[in-house]
């Protein structure tokens, strides 16, 4: 490893685009390993937990793989995490999907299923599957995305989303972005102490997905 790169944990739980993220953090100067060792995550500088697919299969993945420990020391620890799609989602306290499933519990919230029925007419196109755009959430004063890895990227900028449940936050102060699908405004992003976290995946979402990336970088190197 280089002496000028930050390290990176990218929890390893058998579902995730773990290659994809691991490119993005190699683009933005960070020495990225995939990895479901709980000790060696815990040496990292900074964590990603990526995610695609069901809630209930991947925290049975984590259980049987004794990630839930690590990855709650490891936030406790106060070190740069970022969860992604599915990771954003378990780091609620429970979701919906397929039945109710217990989440890691680091954060209030629940994950709830996007309706199918808008009504009598129109049917909701569920997964919602491509580009859409954040902004900030209604009633937010200020620049909330300047201390952010969202500093820098203009409002309404599309990134890319592929997921059927979203997040719904008890403490609202919680959101750092929102998105509307179907005439649903859900928070996309939040970030909380030393947790940043996404429904969207940035490393697809082009150069400003990258530049999400390469503020956190830099977040983690200020420590």
């Amino acid at each position: 490893m280089q002496a000028d790169k930050t390290s990176v944990a990218i929890i390893d739980y058998g579902m995730g685009n773990l290659f994809s993220v691991k490119r993005a953090c190699e683009e933005v100067n960070l020495h990225a390993t995939i990895t479901s060792d709980p000790e060696a995550i815990l040496k990292k500088d900074a964590a990603i937990l990526p995610g695609v697919g069901a809630f209930g299969d991947a925290m049975k993945n984590i259980r049987n793989l004794n990630l839930i420990d690590s990855i709650k020391d490891f936030i406790r620890s106060g070190k740069a995490f970022m969860g992604i799609c599915l990771g954003m989602q378990l780091l609620m306290a429970e979701s919906e999907e397929f039945g109710i499933h217990e989440g890691l519990g680091v954060i209030e919230g629940s994950v709830i299923r996007f309706s199918k029925k808008l009504n009598k007419e129109k049917i909701m196109k569920v997964p919602q599957v491509g580009w859409n755009t954040i902004h900030k959430p209604k009633g937010k004063s200020g620049d909330i995305w300047q201390n952010s890895p969202l500093k820098g990227i203009p409002e309404d900028t599309f990134m890319y989303f592929v997921h059927s449940y979203y997040v719904s936050l008890k403490n609202r102060e919680d959101a750092l972005s929102n998105t509307v699908y179907e005439g649903i405004d859900y928070c996309s992003s939040l970030k909380v102490n030393n947790i940043f976290a996404c429904q969207f995946h940035p490393e697809k979402s082009a150069k400003n997905g990258l530049k999400i990336y390469r503020n956190w970088a830099r977040e983690i190197k200020r420590g």
